[in-house]
């Protein structure tokens, strides 16, 4: 699992939430470009990315990175509720799920990225 965020409060958050579902912890990053390129070193078969990161679009990010070779499941998130509007709109390619951060407690993480 990669965890790709700017924020490192919730970043750290995020990484307890995903170990305590079982999820093993490849790496985390806090840009689109440092996202994408732990993503290529690392090649994790789960992302969790937030839709506004400070270089670039983290939309785009999860879009390029689900088109990875190896197929990751990427997972989208952010305290931004316009992002899941802009998911659910979107029908181009495989399904990009959102969760808003608030409800990443108890979210279904493990259906979510593990597929299921």
């Amino acid at each position: 699992m990669l965890v790709v965020d700017d924020d490192a409060g919730f970043r750290g958050v995020a990484l307890r939430i995903l170990q305590g579902c079982g999820f093993r912890i490849a790496g985390e990053a806090d840009s689109c470009a440092t996202g994408m390129s732990a993503a290529l070193d690392l090649q994790p078969p789960a992302i969790l990315v937030d839709a506004r990161l400070p270089d670039g679009d983290g939309v785009a990010l999860a879009r390029a990175m689900l088109a990875l070779p190896w197929s990751p499941r990427v997972l989208l998130t952010s305290t931004d509720g316009d992002v899941a509007a802009q998911v659910e709109n979107s029908h181009e390619g495989r399904s990009l799920p959102f969760v808003a951060k608030a409800d990443l407690p108890n979210a279904p993480l493990t259906a979510l990225l593990d597929g299921e």
